[in-house]
């Protein structure tokens, strides 16, 4: 009788750790990226072992920000979905259709997570993509070439399809001031808490090891002064 009863709190506490372990999803673009570790693995990347100096100090996919934030958190990485270049509207660089790379496009492949961390943005802002109003309902597929609509169709479909997932929204340093008050403004609209980096350390433009280590930083300051 004392076996079973062993055996039964075993397998409940057992369950219970299971249970207090979180998954995690990514949907990013390339300051995200890692050779390997990527869903689908056909995405373009930014990072890898073998990348030169002069684009990146960044060697070892333990050096990511989503590594450091999963790993110091006890939780396991679900599915990264991150895509170099990848806009959240349909509009890219020099005026080129994005859709195929778009987080509106890629949003339904996160596997079932209980976190969900969305870093985007910056490519909106870099190209220069177009800006479009205010907009939460009869979204249309051109509606999707404007950052606002195309970021509160994503942020809709999201928050309906992932049920009782914490999702965040990751807002770079150092973006256009209209980016940055739309991605508030909606993320607002929609109950997604924005965690708003400051002063991150860039090489070509993208998280250096230095600027890696900022994020999770700055991520794990904000999930615990909300109790996450």
């Amino acid at each position: 009788m004392k076996r079973i009863t062993l055996t039964m709190l075993v397998v409940l506490v057992t369950s219970f750790a299971a249970a207090q372990t979180k998954s995690v999803s990514i949907l990013g673009d390339s300051y995200s990226t890692y050779e390997d570790f990527m869903t689908p693995a056909t995405n373009e990347l930014w990072y890898y072992a073998k990348n030169v100096a002069q684009k990146t100090d960044v060697k070892n996919v333990r050096q990511t920000w989503w590594h450091q934030v999963i790993s110091e958190n006890g939780w396991r990485l679900c599915i990264n979905n991150s895509y170099s270049g990848a806009t959240i509207s349909y509009s890219g660089y020099d005026g080129n259709d994005y859709s195929a790379r778009s987080f509106n496009t890629r949003m339904d492949n996160l596997g079932q997570p209980d976190v969900i961390f969305i870093f985007g943005a910056t490519n909106d802002s870099w190209a220069g993509a177009p800006i479009g109003d205010y907009k939460y309902e009869n979204i249309t597929k051109a509606d999707l070439y404007q950052f606002r609509p195309a970021l509160a169709h994503m942020l809709q479909w999201m928050t309906d399809r992932y049920i009782n997932t914490e999702i965040y929204f990751l807002l770079n340093s150092e973006l256009s001031e209209e980016i940055n008050s739309s991605v508030k403004t909606i993320c607002k609209h929609y109950a997604v808490p924005v965690i708003e980096l400051k002063d991150i350390d860039k090489i070509s433009g993208h998280p250096s090891v230095k600027g890696m280590r900022q994020i999770a930083d700055q991520v794990n300051r904000f999930l615990k002064s909300n109790n996450k």
